[in-house]
């Protein structure tokens, strides 16, 4: 299903793009695999293989002998041809019947999740294009890949959805096992042994999710849990997601540990529990599809500083799909190490995070992470957002 809804998905933004064809062309794809690949086919293919889908609703596959079967199970090619020898012959009688003017090949310089081909294989597929000449008309296939990624079916939603409602489980029930005194380890662990009895992934690697990180003084982000004990009077943080059929929630929580005496947050945490709401909820406000999203990154950055806070050193937030970092278009500043994603505009079907963050002096990180979906008139909410500070007792 959700390959045949992405193909035919692929063939209304070639048309929308005015590009006559996309080739994502790949070999021994479990060592060497291109991020799209699982759009594309449901297993890993060995010999060079090119899938080609042209904008006058053509889908065509080229593949080795025994990966024929699997592609034609798929139902989202009109043809797959098997080959035995090489793939030469077959791919270039192809693309002389086809004659686009147009060639979009699967790589990118500004984009990770479009640039899937080696140098080994854009060499190869440069020489058999020029041997039919064709080789002045390759054009780079970010911006189809990108919509691909970024523009969310019903079966992909469905997914994320389910991953979050999994999350959002587990966070609550990590809620009542926190406590003074528990390390950081104890509490990814008791994550982890959630986890498994589901019978899932974690949306990125398990050595850093969940990442746990309570009190002053942390590495705050992308560390793995520490022997580092709970304190009263501290901030707790916590990074995690699943992935569910292949797609990723990607979910941050904060905990209060109560002091003695303590029936409530100390006014400092307040102050930047509320900032963090505020900028979050703000943000989210403001995002509709045409809008740039490094502006969406302004306004809770700038909500951020007016409060009195340093400036968070990150993007606002990222796209998620398949990866938990998935997608072009960022919710981030003009910065260099961002390069074109922050002036990329929202589109309809983009599922991102919004994820600002602050320090509490002798406190701790606070910070949320909530996943948003770009609709047609705004964005609405995939998770439930944290309006209130979780208090440990």
């Amino acid at each position: 299903m959700l390959i045949k809804e992405k193909v035919e998905q692929a063939k209304q933004i070639l048309k929308e793009l005015d590009t006559d064809c996309w080739i994502t062309f790949v070999r021994e794809s479990q060592i060497n695999g291109d991020p799209t690949l699982a759009f594309l086919v449901s297993a890993d293919v060995t010999w060079h293989s090119a899938f080609i889908i042209s904008k006058d609703g053509r889908a065509h596959a080229i593949v080795g002998k025994y990966d024929q079967i699997t592609v034609e199970e798929t139902g989202a090619y009109n043809e797959v041809v098997g080959f035995v020898e090489g793939i030469n012959e077959p791919f270039k009688d192809y693309m002389k019947e086809l004659n686009p003017k147009s060639i979009a090949l699967n790589y990118s310089e500004g984009s990770e999740i479009a640039d899937g081909l080696t140098h080994g294989m854009y060499t190869t597929m440069f020489n058999l294009l020029k041997e039919i000449g064709m080789e002045n008309r390759i054009i780079s296939g970010e911006r189809i890949v990108s919509a691909l990624r970024e523009r969310k079916t019903k079966t992909e939603i469905d997914n994320i959805k389910n991953a979050i409602n999994i999350t959002e489980e587990i966070f609550d029930k990590v809620s009542q096992y926190i406590a003074p005194g528990k390390t950081e380890i104890e509490i990814a662990d008791f994550m982890k042994v959630e986890v498994e009895k589901r019978n899932l992934e974690f949306a990125w690697e398990p050595a850093v999710c969940p990442a746990v990180f309570t009190g002053p003084d942390t590495a705050e982000a992308h560390y793995a849990p520490t022997d580092k004990k709970v304190k009263k009077g501290d901030v707790l943080n916590m990074d995690f997601g699943v992935k569910f059929n292949g797609y990723c929630s990607d979910m941050q929580r904060t905990f209060y540990i109560l002091d003695d005496n303590e029936t409530d947050m100390p006014d400092d945490v307040r102050k930047g529990f509320k900032t963090i709401v505020d900028s979050i909820e703000s943000s989210k406000q403001a995002m509709k599809p045409g809008v740039i999203a490094k502006e969406i990154d302004a306004i809770a950055r700038n909500i951020v500083v007016k409060n009195g806070y340093d400036e968070f050193p990150h993007g606002l937030g990222h796209q998620v799909g398949r990866f938990s970092h998935d997608g072009t278009a960022l919710l981030g500043p003009p910065w260099e190490k961002y390069a074109q994603k922050p002036f990329k505009k929202l589109e309809e079907g983009m599922v991102f995070t919004i994820e600002p963050r602050l320090p509490v002096e002798n406190r701790g990180i606070v910070t949320i992470e909530e996943m948003v979906i770009v609709t047609s008139d705004g964005a609405d909410w995939l998770t439930n957002p944290q309006k209130e500070i979780i208090l440990i007792n």
